[in-house]
């Protein structure tokens, strides 16, 4: 049997086939454009499914069910999705509206960060292990939570924000309406915010670096301007990579000290910077862990589904 995978995001739709070994067979994607509505949204996937069904040769005899992971709150039970704020998505049932259009036996519903870190432990980072936490450093910081080998959402499947527990008492305002909470630091955005910050002081203060340069030969920087700089050897750029650094220690630590799963995996765009992030990642966190002198620690790893963490792990979700 197969399964067909929706990663449902603001800007693209990615559908994909996914065999029995969590393979992808096939995959496309259109423009969300989600302005249009969602009637025309769900038409558009599965108008993709369709098309990349007869490109395998397959019909609805071979198709076992459909996932959709898309952003926001989703209610497994009924597959509806209560809320996105990216989308025009309000107590929309996604799963009926998809089956109107594409009659499949079943549709399942998942937030996007979940299916990703599902994905993690089907076939990625995570994989072979029963619990497990995915990461992921984008423009927030969005997480999943795998207990047991299944997605953990609390009872209101609002569950698994990890971007919102607060590391820095009242630091940060955060778009959620808290202070200092951990994706304001940790994030994409938050990496970009400092090195900002830290190109300012140094302007004003007359001091070289790297980061400068770039600002003033750009008129930006981005979350890459401080890594960059620290592997050549400039100072600045290694101070703002080691208090990111810590920030980001400080919520895996914790999220290891509340669930000790067996990986935590890390994603997202910031994950690709790989060892220069990892290493001195691990160092803190097998410090301060409270299970730093036991045999039987988490791993720290980085994630490896990238892109296709979302149809994998939506494709997974009947499973």
């Amino acid at each position: 049997m197969y399964y067909i995978g929706v990663d449902l995001g603001g800007t693209n739709i990615a559908v994909g086939i996914v065999d029995e070994s969590m393979h992808i067979v096939k995959k496309g994607s259109v423009p969300t454009l989600p302005e249009r509505g969602a009637e025309a949204i769900v038409a558009d996937m599965t108008q993709l499914a369709a098309n990349l069904m007869v490109d395998c040769s397959l019909t609805l005899a071979d198709i076992a069910y459909a996932g959709i992971a898309s952003p926001g709150v989703c209610i497994r039970e009924t597959a509806t999705v209560k809320y996105s704020c990216n989308l025009p998505f309000r107590d929309f049932k996604i799963g009926e509206a998809f089956k109107k259009h594409l009659n499949v036996p079943a549709v399942y519903v998942e937030n996007d960060a979940n299916a990703a870190a599902l994905a993690e432990a089907l076939t990625g980072a995570a994989k072979g292990t029963k619990n497990s936490i995915t990461v992921t450093l984008g423009t927030g910081v969005g997480g999943g939570i795998v207990i047991d080998g299944k997605i953990y959402s609390g009872f209101n499947s609002a569950g698994g924000e990890v971007g919102h527990i607060v590391i820095v008492k009242n630091g940060r305002q955060c778009g959620c309406g808290r202070r200092g909470c951990w994706e304001t630091y940790s994030s994409a955005t938050g990496l970009t915010n400092m090195t900002r910050e830290k190109v300012t002081e140094l302007s004003l203060k007359g001091i070289p670096s790297l980061m400068v340069d770039e600002y003033r030969a750009n008129g930006k920087v981005s979350a890459r301007t401080a890594f960059d700089a620290m592997r050549k050897g400039d100072a600045a750029g290694k101070a703002v990579v080691d208090e990111y650094i810590s920030y980001l220690a400080c919520g895996v630590t914790n999220m290891i000290n509340i669930f000790q799963p067996e990986v935590l995996c890390i994603g997202g765009g910031i994950s690709n910077e790989k060892g220069y992030l990892l290493e001195p990642l691990r160092a803190i966190v097998d410090r301060e862990q409270y299970t730093r002198d036991s045999d039987a620690k988490t791993i720290v790893k980085i994630a490896e589904m990238g892109n296709d963490a979302g149809i994998v792990g939506a494709a997974g979700l009947g499973r």
